[in-house]
């Protein structure tokens, strides 16, 4: 059994990550959480000293709560449809950092769309909101493409490093039935060198845990590559761990997950230590 929290904001129902959650459902029982907020604060965009005109005002407000409500009703009627419980929280207001990362210190998994989240209040993604459900979730996030398909192969981003290992540990102990499916377990590094990091201590965890998998080392920039070489695996799902924990560091160092979530190539796992 698995709590999921499901997030959509306005009337975008993310429908590529209901599939995902239909397709775990199938292998074990879970229980999704939907949180629903409004896309756009719309008293952070009147000026500071102007009073707005109550009916338009309200009348505004009171579209914004029929979209939320709207997606509100697709959530259910689809939890009902395909046997899964739910519980939707009573939140009505715009995005709130705080309660989100309060929903998700008791959710085994949060699950966003990697094209419509958020994307009536910022036309990009990743936009400011998707960044701040990366970097502030405190259990591990499922980023899925509308355009979802059933999951027939793993990519594993590995660094050598602690969060790549954690967030992979984070994934076979989420999905244990993902584990019969190909894995590749890929090093990306722009440089010379075909060693691996702790390859031999990679290879013992991974064939303890993967009943098919390869190991490479990728000879090319990630952030302008990456999601090319994704892209030529059917129906893939890329493992990678932390996501920048500072949005200053965001703007310098902007994570190759980013390309990836841009152009919708596959769903992403993202891990991190809190």
């Amino acid at each position: 059994m698995k709590k999921i929290l499901l997030l959509c904001d306005g009337d975008n129902f993310p429908k590529g990550a209901f599939k995902l959650i239909e397709q775990i459902r199938v292998n074990e029982p879970v229980t999704v959480k939907g949180l629903f907020f409004t896309s756009v604060d719309i008293e952070q965009m009147i000026p500071i000293g102007f009073i707005p005109v109550s009916e338009p005002y309200t009348k505004l407000k009171e579209g914004e709560k029929l979209l939320q409500m709207k997606s509100q009703d697709q959530f259910s009627k689809a939890c009902e449809k395909h046997g899964i419980k739910y519980k939707i929280h009573p939140y009505e207001g715009s995005w709130d950092r705080d309660l989100f990362v309060k929903e998700s210190r008791f959710a085994d998994l949060v699950i966003i769309s990697e094209e419509l989240f958020c994307l009536d209040a910022l036309h990009v993604q990743p936009n400011y909101f998707m960044e701040e459900t990366l970097r502030a979730s405190e259990c591990p996030v499922m980023v899925v493409p509308e355009q979802f398909k059933e999951i027939e192969r793993l990519a594993v981003a590995y660094d050598g490093g602690k969060e790549a290992m954690f967030a992979l540990k984070q994934f076979v102990y989420l999905f244990p039935d993902y584990v019969d499916l190909p894995a590749d377990f890929v090093h990306i590094k722009n440089e010379s060198g075909t060693e691996i990091p702790d390859q031999a201590l990679l290879n013992e965890y991974t064939k303890t845990h993967f009943e098919s998998l390869n190991a490479s080392r990728l000879h090319f920039d990630p952030k302008k590559y990456f999601s090319s070489w994704l892209e030529n695996r059917r129906n893939v799902l890329l493992v990678t761990g932390s996501y920048a924990r500072s949005a200053f560091s965001n703007l310098f160092n902007k994570s190759f997950a980013d390309s990836i979530i841009a152009n919708h190539t596959c769903p992403i796992f993202i891990a991190h230590f809190s």
